[in-house]
């Protein structure tokens, strides 16, 4: 039963079923993603890759080879020099669950009776303090590239979308005040750490780097009309208001959009494109609004060339930014250490450290 698929395309296509809803101009989140991966070509040992992101900016990072969680930002560089024992908690939690990690594999394997092969675990968890004030929270889990189980913090319970996965939300849900203190991890705990990360990254989270925005232009050869495509990149905060305007209105007849994507400096890119008669080309606009913009943008549409050379640029552009974009999205789906004592005071933003609970999470 195991997937024939590549690694990568198993993250791709758990980072689309995980993937967050748009945050407001003023959110924040903090996300872990946690990937383990048996392949027998590369060893008997999986692979164990763990990421952690403040806004969409990745902070620390710990796999199988360093075996030891380090900084991904000069203001967690600081943080290290400060409180050196950060870093030594928070490598003891990951080398747990890296072990506990290769324990769930082989149960999972086994419980799907699936033959020796590839493999993937994956987990996901974080939090969100919406620009409203609200809070949001999630976990989620996934096997082989498909959702495992989801925790539902308001019904206080695990969600199984199988009969193998229902087996491991029986054994969860019946520990006692363990969906509680998670509860209370996602909505109070990682919260509370969410808000010491950003206020250590100030400077650069608050940063603004203003768009660079082009429009691209062809002409259809089969039927005369105009294809514009309007190109915004290196911007940041994540946030952009984009769209095309028919004389002065939000125009979204024959209109397509990517989605905003990471660049791999930490800025963004984001695209869209129209498709219109030529002879209405002065009616139409590409508007643009950024908090590195002083005032918003209306660019007016070129007048097409004819060479498919451009054209082939154009469309070559798009799909590289795609590609990007979702192998960036790649590597995820949730799951943490916890502590016999759920009311202990939390000594790091990953919850509790204490071995003992390893035990309880069985799967």
């Amino acid at each position: 039963m195991a997937l024939r698929s590549s690694p990568l395309l198993r993250l791709m296509l758990v980072a689309v079923a995980l993937r967050e809803s748009c945050f407001g101009a003023s959110s924040h989140s903090m996300k872990y993603f946690y990937t383990s991966i048996l392949d027998p070509s590369q060893g008997q040992q999986p692979h164990f890759v763990f990421v952690g992101y403040v806004d969409d900016q990745v902070f620390v990072h710990y796999d199988s080879h360093s075996r030891r969680e380090q900084p991904r930002a000069s203001w967690m560089e600081k943080l290290g020099k400060d409180n050196p024992q950060y870093w030594d908690r928070n490598t003891e939690i990951l080398r747990g669950q890296e072990e506990m990690s290769r324990d769930h594999l082989e149960t999972l394997r086994s419980r799907y009776n699936q033959s020796e092969g590839l493999h993937t675990l994956q987990w996901m968890v974080g939090c969100e303090l919406r620009g409203d004030g609200s809070k949001g929270g999630f976990w989620q889990y996934g096997y082989e590239g498909r959702t495992f189980l989801t925790f539902d913090k308001e019904l206080l319970t695990w969600v199984a979308p199988d009969p193998q996965a229902q087996i491991t939300k029986r054994k969860w849900d019946a520990i006692p005040g363990y969906n509680p203190y998670w509860k209370s991890y996602l909505e109070e705990i990682c919260i509370e750490w969410l808000e010491k990360q950003f206020s250590n990254g100030n400077e650069t989270l608050q940063r603004t780097e203003t768009p660079k925005v082009t429009v691209s232009s062809r002409a259809e050869v089969e039927d005369g009309m105009e294809t514009h495509i309007c190109r915004m990149d290196g911007f940041y905060p994540k946030e952009i208001d984009a769209s095309w305007r028919r004389d002065g209105e939000v125009w979204l007849e024959e209109t397509f959009h990517g989605s905003v994507a990471p660049n791999a400096d930490g800025t963004y890119h984001y695209w869209l494109s129209i498709r219109i008669d030529p002879k209405e080309r002065s009616r139409y606009r590409c508007h643009v609004e950024h908090d590195g913009l002083q005032e918003p943008l209306d660019l007016e549409l070129k007048e097409p060339s004819n060479s498919k050379s451009n054209l082939g640029l154009i469309i070559g552009c798009i799909v590289a930014a795609l590609v990007l974009a979702c192998a960036i999205a790649g590597i995820l789906v949730f799951f943490k250490r916890r502590q016999t004592n759920y009311n202990a005071a939390p000594t790091s933003d990953r919850g509790s450290s204490n071995s003992n609970q390893g035990s309880s999470r069985v799967i």
